[in-house]
């Protein structure tokens, strides 16, 4: 969705309100704080979290020292159902 969102390089999202603006549209009805919510994530910075968070996992795939540290960071989607069951 991120890529969708920023692959016209329109990346730079703002809250003005109840509308969230970004490129050429605004998207309404939003209350203020969900706009801004909306707004701070830009597809832009979800990109670089994405590709921060793979660099790591890249760096830690072969070692057994980080998994609990690893587990700690794919905590917040533990409701995906691709997130693996603990065993």
């Amino acid at each position: 969705m991120a890529r969708r969102c920023d692959g016209d390089g329109c990346g730079e999202w703002a809250a003005h309100g109840h509308t969230v603006d970004f490129c050429q549209v605004d998207l309404s009805g939003f209350q203020p704080t969900i706009a801004l919510h909306v707004a701070l994530h830009q597809p832009a910075r979800v990109l670089r979290e994405i590709e921060a968070k793979r660099r790591i996992l890249a760096r830690h795939a072969r070692d057994p020292w980080p998994y609990h540290d690893l587990r700690d960071l794919a905590s917040p989607y533990s409701d995906h159902p691709d997130f693996p069951a603990r065993t």
